[in-house]
This record gives C-alpha cells, sequence and structure tokens, in this order.
C-alpha cells in the first residue's frame, strides 16, 4: 500500500513539474512586436503590418521635423500623395490621388497654410467645383 502511495505521490509531482516546464516556456516566449518604423539617416520608413509594404516616407531634419518630399502609399504599392516639408510646415506642392490613381486635388502650401488655387477632381477625372480656394 506504501508503495501505490509513493507512486501516486511521485506521479503528482512528476505533473507538477511538467506544468511548470510549461507555463516557463510561456512565460520565455515573448511577443515580438513588429518594428513598423525604420529611421536610418534622416530617411524615415513607415511600413503596413506585415511589412511588405511602405506606407510613409520621407527625409527627417536632425531635430525629427519632416524635410523634402513625402510620400504616401496605398496597400497595394501605389502613390496616393505627395507633400514637401521644409522644417516640418508643408511648403510646396501637394498632390492627393483617388485610389483609382486620378488625381482627387492638388495645390500649394506656405508655412503650413494653403495658398492660392486648389483644384480638384471627382473620380472618373472630371474637374469639380474648387472647394479649397483659401
Amino acid at each position: 500500500m506504501k508503495h501505490i502511495h509513493f507512486i501516486f505521490i511521485l506521479t503528482l509531482l512528476l505533473l507538477g513539474v511538467s506544468c511548470q516546464n510549461k507555463s516557463k516556456d510561456q512565460q520565455t516566449k515573448q511577443v515580438v512586436k513588429e518594428k513598423l518604423v525604420e529611421i536610418k539617416d534622416g530617411h524615415y520608413k513607415e511600413w503596413y503590418p506585415g511589412k511588405k509594404q511602405l506606407k510613409y516616407e520621407g527625409e527627417l531634419t536632425q531635430k525629427g521635423a519632416r524635410e523634402g518630399k513625402w510620400n504616401y502609399y496605398s496597400e497595394k504599392g501605389n502613390l496616393l500623395s505627395f507633400t514637401f516639408y521644409v522644417a516640418g510646415k508643408k511648403n510646396g506642392h501637394s498632390i492627393v490621388k483617388y485610389p483609382n490613381g486620378r488625381i482627387h486635388y492638388y495645390g500649394q502650401y506656405k508655412d503650413d497654410q494653403m495658398i492660392g488655387e486648389w483644384v480638384t477632381y471627382d473620380e472618373k477625372g472630371n474637374k469639380t467645383v474648387n472647394n479649397f480656394n483659401p
């Protein structure tokens, strides 16, 4: 009878150790978060989840402000918009496209403010009423 108790207790101990090992294994497996933003030599790249397609890209100043041309891409890789920046402010030409590739609107910025005439189009490419004139 003592022998059966001993085997029973030994079995329980082995099961307990086995469960503890699984817990430790699960604890040591860390969830690896996908790094979707890369900054290298002042060039900023941001990816869609899965890191197969670029979402944003552009240059940064040493202080981390946007500089030059910044592009925005669809998940399929089509260029949907670009805007020019100087020291973190929108300055220069900007174009925004529909997912079908046709231009939605375009115009100019100066110090983050829309200036001049902004031209808009419908998804078929027909010029529409200008709602963006500052």
